[in-house]
């Protein structure tokens, strides 16, 4: 399975509660920040909460 590599671009303010809570979920706290998960479902999900305020990248 591939990983995804997550990065803040925009920052959490004036943002939803449900858009802050996802952020914080995914480990992204900073603009500027990357993690790197593991492809599956539910991540896929909470990028689709969050698109405009990150960029995903797949890495090995």
């Amino acid at each position: 399975m591939a990983n995804l590599k997550i990065t803040l671009h925009h920052g959490l303010v004036n943002r939803t509660p449900k858009q802050r809570a996802t952020a914080q979920t995914l480990g992204l706290r900073k603009i500027g920040q990357s993690v790197v998960l593991e492809d599956n479902k539910s991540t896929r999900g909470m990028i689709l909460t969050v698109r405009h305020l990150v960029t995903v990248e797949e890495v090995d």
